[in-house]
This record gives structure tokens, sequence and C-alpha cells, in this order.
């Protein structure tokens, strides 16, 4: 018996959150209608209102401490509260710190994330796009690059001058300077501090595209990596399989929130994924498989539910694997409704979090080693910093207590970088990273971030190590690619807003490091300066279950100098299938070096 609708092929409601099958128009007007207000108010007012105001706030508080401080040290005798004040201070600062440290950080990125960084990838993104369809229809990777940086330092011109514009404006209206006897009402000080906050912004923002425009513009451009390395009976490899944006969900029919049904119906493609990378094993050990992010559609105990019994099959590719997170598994608060958010300290954002630590303690938690900021070198292993906490993470996954949450946020920031260390002093490290920058919002739940933290994890790792090569796996790109995009939205929001820091930082260890990375659903290998850079297209995303899709195995090489070079890697095609078709019966996979970025 055949329904008229058959449920299995799902229907529009499966294309509620998707990107692919709804335009960005159609999903911003059901966002406004579905939008929930309060929440806005509250957490615009949190996010951007309340740090605004303390912002316009600090000059003024600034000037009266500095003026009470002076008073007192020119008069002859000291305070008891200034000194009071003065040793509470260097308390905070003797003993806080880092927690301190990590929080002016974080929000320092946020407003770069809310206001900054879209404002300059966007100005800065539109230039590239309709220059490059005009002029340089047909470029080639050097002239798109040359291309590229001069859309940089444009777009960070025009954002300079626009920021100086609206400096200008309130400057007449701020008094930075002002103490509470010149703001001699309600009205007066709201007005004062709105203008405070605004110049601030302002300068921050002229400053700061100027600053990034040109940043990117003298940074090597990203070139396509056409030759690779060749074999040598010398040279000592590693094979890596790199999986990428598996996005498991949680139903036997269910389709993932951002293709909808232009992508496949449960995880039946994984399955056959997993068993043809068993078979590879078998044949040849790997040395590492790596899912480098979006291991689920949402972060949702039923997807990860589904992720154990997949791999559970095949303890020889667990022995060998490592997961990172995703924006997938931390960031989308409703897979149903991007409209929908969690406000600041909501626990429901601090349990996906706890998900995937839960997940990466079972999987890696005795392979890999934490960072000891105080020794600076690699501590205990990630399963022995969390037994401590192991009673407070079930807690919280049961009961929600914000009290818990306090504790569990300081450990999430100090389990990152995650290093699996080389079996000897010149063999091959892993070190993992969390890429995801803080969002409560499903549809800004792509933006991506280093940490400072992170990147002195990476330098601490490597100087214990002097002599071994590292892969370094996260989740976002860190460069936008040198190909022509189809439209504007492939080009905005989603690549980390620090990424031309992050390049920066990583390049004494250039030679010795290839990045991995997936978060765009696409294969490219390129080179940026001297920075070997690895995607990984998805094996379930952007096509549906007929079509066949894959995954690279990587062989990295170490040559006599010391330094890491890629080999050509082989594509692993997993077939396609009809939707009624049984799994078993499927045709056999097929094995080949691929030409980058045709999938």
């Amino acid at each position: 018996m055949q329904p008229i609708i058959d449920p299995r092929q799902g229907d529009i409601e499966d294309d509620a959150s998707s990107t692919k099958k709804r335009s960005m128009l159609a999903l911003a007007g059901g966002m406004l209608v579905e939008i929930s207000l309060p929440k806005l108010i509250i957490a615009w007012g949190l996010l951007l209102v309340v740090p605004g105001i303390l912002l316009g706030l600090v000059p003024i508080a600034t000037t009266m401490w500095f003026r009470a401080m002076t008073d007192n040290v020119a008069s002859p005798e000291l305070g008891f509260w200034t000194v009071v004040a003065l040793l509470a201070a260097l308390a905070v600062g003797w003993f806080g710190w880092r927690p301190l440290f990590r929080l002016a950080e974080t929000s320092f990125w946020s407003l770069n994330a809310l206001l900054v960084q879209p404002i300059y990838a966007a100005c800065r993104e539109v230039l590239r796009h309709f220059s490059e369809r005009l002029l340089f229809a047909t470029a080639t990777d050097a002239s798109r690059g040359k291309l590229r940086a001069g859309a940089a330092a444009v777009a960070g011109v025009l954002l300079f001058a626009l920021g100086l514009v609206v400096a200008g404006w309130a400057w007449p209206r701020a008094h930075l300077f002002a103490s509470l006897t010149e703001i001699d009402s309600f009205t007066r000080f709201a007005e004062v501090t709105l203008a405070n906050s605004i110049l601030v912004v302002a300068g921050y923002l002229a400053v700061a595209a100027l600053f990034w425009g040109f940043a990117d513009a003298l940074m090597p451009q990203p070139i396509t990596l056409r030759q690779f390395a060749t074999r040598t009976g010398k040279r000592r490899v590693w094979r890596v399989a790199h999986l990428s944006d598996i996005h498991i969900v949680g139903e036997r029919y269910g389709f993932r929130l951002e293709s909808g049904r232009l992508g496949p119906r449960g995880n039946v493609r994984l399955k056959r994924l997993l068993a043809e990378l068993d078979a590879i094993n078998a044949k040849a050990p790997l040395d590492v498989v790596l899912i480098s992010g979006d291991v689920t559609d949402a972060g949702l105990a039923s997807e990860w539910a589904e992720f154990f019994e997949l791999i559970a099959p095949y303890p020889q590719l667990v022995k060998r694997m490592l997961i990172l997170p995703g924006n997938h598994d931390l960031n989308i608060v409703d897979r149903s409704n991007p409209a929908r958010m969690d406000l600041p300290g909501s626990p429901n954002i601090r349990l996906r979090q706890l998900r995937m630590l839960s997940a990466m303690d079972a999987i890696q938690g005795r392979q890999v080693k934490i960072i000891d900021r105080k020794t600076r070198k690699l501590g205990r292993s990630l399963d022995e910093v969390l037994a401590p906490h192991r009673g407070v993470i079930a807690r919280f996954a049961d009961a929600a207590r914000p009290l818990f949450s306090r504790r569990l946020t300081e450990l999430w920031a100090k389990i990152f970088p995650m290093v699996l260390p080389p079996h000897d002093e010149n063999g091959l490290g892993v070190i993992v990273l969390n890429s995801n920058a803080d969002t409560h919002f499903s549809f800004t739940n792509a933006l991506g971030m280093i940490s400072a933290e992170q990147m002195r994890g990476i330098e601490i790792a490597a100087a214990q190590y002097p002599r071994a090569i590292w892969l370094i796996a996260l989740h976002h790109h860190v460069v936008e690619y040198p190909w022509k995009a189809k439209t504007l939205s492939e080009r905005i929001g989603t690549a980390l807003i620090n990424g031309n820091w992050f390049v920066r930082k990583l390049k004494p260890l250039t030679r010795r490091v290839i990045l991995m990375h997936g978060h765009r659903h696409v294969d490219w290998i390129g080179l940026c300066g001297d920075l070997t850079i690895v995607s990984a297209p998805s094996p379930v995303m952007e096509v549906t279950d007929e079509v066949a899709r894959g995954f690279y195995v990587h062989t990295l090489a170490a040559a006599d100098d010391g330094e890491l070079k890629l080999l050509p890697p082989d594509w692993i095609e997993v077939p396609g299938e009809r939707p009624d078709e049984d799994v078993s019966t499927a045709p056999r996979r097929s094995i080949g070096h691929a030409e980058i970025g045709k999938s």
C-alpha cells in the first residue's frame, strides 16, 4: 500500500530552516514573524545596550577615579579606602587575571562579531564579488589574489571614513572626561553616555577596519595547491582520513536543517562510509581518523546517541578517531526555527557544550593531553582533567543548575587546545582546537574565532616538541577560498573573525604544520604563504540520497629537513542509493587520486 504522500521522503516542513531550499530573504521574513520580542529585547539589552552604556561610562569613571587618586596621593596622608581599593585591585589582577583576560577577550571579539567584522567583511566581499564578476571573469589565482587584496584595502579605507563621519557627529554631544557634577540630570546623563558609546565604537570601527583592511591586503593571498610532494623511500609518512560535517540526525528519516530535502535522509550514507573506512583501515592501518566538527546536526542528545551507535561496530576506527566541536554541535538553538534564541546565561548553551565534552572524553579522553598553564608543558589527559568534575557535569545535565554552570564555564575554556603528542621527538602530533564563537541565536551560529589562550597552547606544545610536525585541526576556515563565488551569500559571515591574526601567529610554524578544517562542505587544498590548508567536503550535505559523495585519505610526509609535506590525496567515493535500496546490496566504493575541488 502506497500513501499519496510518502512520509519517508519528507515534505515542506523539513525545509523550514534550509538555506538551500529557501532564500535568505524568505528565512529572514519568517524570523520577523516567529522571533520572540521579549527575548530579543532582553538579549539585545544584555549584549549591546548594557555593554554600550558601560563603554560610555568607562571614560567618565576612569576620569573620576584618576582625579580621586591624584588628590589622595597628593595629600599628606593616603586615605584608608584608597589603600584598600588599590590592594583589592592588585589582588583581583594577581589571582584572577586569566578569567578576567578571557572575559575581556571574549567581549572584545563579541564586539567584533556583532558589529565590526560583519560590516567590514560585508563591504570587503561585496567589492570582491562584483569586481570579480565585472573585471576578472576568467581570472587566475594570482590576478584574483591581487584583486582580493585591493578590495580589502579599499573596504578598510571606506569604513575608516565612515567611522570618522559617525565619530564626528557624536563628538560635540559626547563628554568623555566628564564628572558627575557636570552631568546634572538623568536626561543629560543618558545623552552623554550614549554619545560616548557611539564615539568610542565609531572610533574603534574606523581604526579596526583600516587595520584589518591593510592586514588582509598585505598578508599572502590564498592560492589553490596544484602540485603535491612525491613519495620517496626515505620519507616517513602518516595516513589521515579527514571527515567533516557529517551532521548526524536523530531520526531514521530525518533531514538536515541546512539542506532540507536537498540532502540525504537519515544516517544510512554514514553507515556506508564507516564500513568503507573500516575496510580501508583493515588493509592499510590509518594513523588518524579526524572529524573536524559538525558531528551532529543540532547538538541534540538523540543525535549523539546515534553517533555512538554508528561507531560502535568499528572499535579500530574509534581508537584512531579525534573529534572537535563545530557550530552545529554548539550553537544551534532550535533546528526547526532559526528565529529562536537563547538568553545569555541559558543552561541550554552549556548543555550542548557538555554533550560535546562528554563525547570527546569518550572518544579521545585518554589519548589527548591538556596544556598545563602553570608549568607551560603538556599536562594530564582529558580524562584525568575531567575526573574531579564528572559529578558536577552529570548533575548539570540532569538539573541545569546555574551554580554548576560557573565551574563548567572555566572547565570548557581550559581544555582547549587538546594535544595528541607525537610518539617520538620528530613524529606527528595533532592539535585540536575549538574555533566556535559563543552565540545565542541560530541565525548567527556560524561565526568563529581562535582565542589567544588557544594560540598560546599551540606555541607551548610546539616548544615542547621542537622537532615534531603538527596537524592542527579546527572547524572554521581561516581564509576565504580564491575561487569565484556563485552568490554573495557564500562569501560572508562564516570564516574566523580573527583569521588573519591566526595565520600570522602560525607563521613561525608554517613549514611544520598542516591546517585541516571543515565548515564549508567543499574540498579545497591550498596555500596561504607557506601554510598548507586542507578543507574537507561533507559526505552528507549538498546532495540527495542517490548521488555519490565521498571523503579524502591524506598522506602526510616528513622531509629530511623536518618540513611537513602533503602527498596526493586518495578520494574515497561512497555511492548513492535509491530510497528503497537495501544497504547490504549496494555497490562497492572506488579509490583513486582525486582532482581537488571537483566535489
